[in-house]
């Protein structure tokens, strides 16, 4: 941590409270334009546990039946984050009934009297724009059965938070951050009576932030799916917002919602969720599908990769790759060590997985989630494709550092479907190998074909293996070919231990099979997911062997049996599958 990253962080935090502070001269807003609209998706479930006084915020539960929300102490800044972010009001609004109501009530005007002077950690950019979409959304939810009194403070925070955003919002990390506090301004702007004036401006720094942050594909420099699908979202609200008003979206922000779209299409599984990389989870159910009619861009194929993602798609069998160059520099301060990682989701059932992000289970699950064999590919004798080391921000956020620089890719019409070959040389600097994957999907979307290579592409590469070689006493480097498999999946290994069935809730039937260069076990793994108190068991197939010669070659296949009765006889079946 240097002095002058302390200094910058501790300046800013000093600027936030001098303006939220400063906020307190402004007038209560009259009233708004128009009758808000609700425009964000909640969980009735989790809006039921909020009612009965369960708060699990950033994986921590805390019971408060007979005490406050801000009367409670945040075991985590994450925890912190969550509740002054007021996303659970969503959650309170989708039960909608009078204890929820009440609830919601009592929690608003609770931050109101305990931060709503300029106190506390509610008072950055980012959260302020998501909290005030939230109250602007769940408005008429919130006022009713209000008196005078508290209507009157609720229009005055409102005006309050807004001016502190037209202040502030540039102080918002550029991303997701930015986009938060620009679509907070924007949206304040465009319903508050007498806040008129601070729209315009803040629409076209947004349309600013997305000719920086949104490349001609339509990707985020993150490469968070997830984060992709939020900020597309703040765009779409943003612009129909707009369009209540009979205001056309600025041109920039109009082009960006178009190259988002397809992206995000290229990015969902055949269950309707997002392939989870790069510290992103499944998004919330029914907000891409609302996002994406909200958008207005209707469906178009698209040919190439998609912010780095391959996507191979065929009867309900979807797989997604991670075939881009990793995040850099403050871009990957959450991403994961997944090049050449995939997914397969069959149906409605997700079946090959990653792990996913641990930041809610705390700094040793976040590693650990973003480490290589916590993502379904090779690794290399223990090592991630890429490794962590300290930001330098001030903070004790870790980059990604010495990831993949070069990764070739290429597709191609194969003869029963569509084959898909990535390479990277994550592992060349120390090994000398270079990994190459292959996967081909039928036609039919019943069999997956994978194949990885280990190589040594260039003489110096050769030399490279040479010395690994010979620090491991001629014994070879070893390597796993890890595939995680989701929660819900039954797997068994066979006698022979030459097979596993996997059986998915829906009833399908899934074999794998692999050609005998690699031994082949059913280990224990986990499941990161957001929203839990703690990760979900599960198992691994795992392949392992050892490189001992300059080009190493291991397949395997993942098949769909014709049906549970013929399971048993497509799991032992004798004839190789194999080229």
């Amino acid at each position: 941590m240097s002095n002058s990253d302390t200094m910058t962080n501790r300046w800013a935090r000093f600027q936030n409270r001098l303006y939220a502070r400063l906020s307190q001269r402004r007038k209560a807003v009259t009233g708004f334009v128009g009758d808000p609209e609700p425009r964000t998706v909640g969980s009735f479930a989790r809006g039921r546990q909020l009612v009965a006084g369960n708060l699990l915020f950033a994986g921590y539960l805390v019971e408060a039946q007979d005490t406050g929300l801000w009367d409670v102490s945040a075991p985590s800044v994450g925890f912190d984050n969550e509740r002054h972010g007021f996303a659970w009001l969503d959650d309170l609004a989708a039960v909608g009934d009078m204890r929820a109501r009440e609830k919601a009530q009592r929690w608003v005007w609770g931050w109101i009297e305990t931060h709503g002077r300029g106190q506390g950690p509610g008072w950055a950019p980012d959260l302020t724009g998501r909290r005030l979409m939230r109250w602007i959304n769940h408005a008429i939810f919130l006022l009713r059965g209000a008196d005078e009194k508290q209507s009157r403070a609720f229009f005055r925070s409102l005006a309050q938070q807004t001016w502190f955003l037209s202040k502030r919002w540039q102080a918002a990390t550029p991303g997701l951050p930015r986009f938060e506090a620009l679509a907070g301004l924007v949206q304040a702007g465009l319903a508050l009576e007498g806040a008129e004036r601070m729209a315009d401006p803040a629409l076209r720094a947004l349309a600013k932030e997305c000719e920086k942050q949104i490349d001609a594909q339509g990707g985020i420099p993150t490469r968070n799916p997830e984060e992709l699908l939020d900020v597309f979202t703040l765009l779409s609200w943003t612009s129909a917002a707009l369009g209540d008003l009979g205001r056309g979206t600025p041109a920039a922000q109009a082009d960006a919602i178009k190259r988002m779209a397809p992206t995000l299409r290229s990015l969902r599984h055949a269950d309707g969720a997002l392939a989870r990389f790069h510290g992103g989870g499944r998004g919330v159910e029914g907000r891409l599908d609302q996002a994406l009619a909200q958008s207005g861009v209707r469906p178009h194929h698209v040919t190439g990769l998609a912010m780095g993602f391959a996507r191979l798609y065929a009867a309900r069998t979807s797989v997604i790759v991670d075939a881009g160059v990793p995040p850099k520099g403050a871009a990957s301060l959450n991403a994961h060590a997944s090049t050449s990682a995939f997914e397969l989701t069959s149906g409605r059932r997700p079946l090959i997985v990653n792990c996913g992000s641990g930041e809610s289970f705390g700094s040793e699950w976040r590693r650990a989630g973003r480490a290589t064999p916590s993502h379904s590919t090779l690794c290399l004798d223990g090592y991630s494709s890429a490794r962590l080391a300290p930001a330098g921000n001030g903070s004790e956020s870790e980059a990604l550092v010495d990831a993949p620089q070069d990764v070739p890719v290429d597709t191609e019409e194969a003869f029963e479907g569509t084959r898909f070959m990535v390479g990277h040389d994550g592992y060349t600097k120390v090994f000398g190998l270079t990994h190459a994957r292959t996967f081909e999907l039928r036609f039919d979307g019943r069999k997956l074909t994978g194949e990885d290579i280990l190589l040594t592409a260039t003489d110096k590469a050769k030399r490279q293996f040479d010395k690994a070689m010979d620090a491991s006493g001629l014994k070879g480097v070893g390597f796993d070919i890890r595939f995680h498999l989701h929660p819900d999946v039954d797997a068994a290994i066979d006698l022979g231990g030459a097979a596993v069935s996997m059986a998915l809730k829906s009833g399908e039937i899934w074999v794998f099979r692999h050609d005998g260069v690699a031994k082949l076990t059913v280990e224990p793994s986990v499941y990161l997911e957001k929203g839990r108190l703690k990760p979900r068991a599960t198992k691994q197939i795992v392949l392992s062997g050892r490189a001992m010669e300059y080009a190493t070659r291991i397949q395997w296949t993942l098949s769909k049996a014709q049906d549970t009765a013929y399971a048993v006889r497509d799991l032992h079946r004798d004839e190789p599958e194999f080229d």
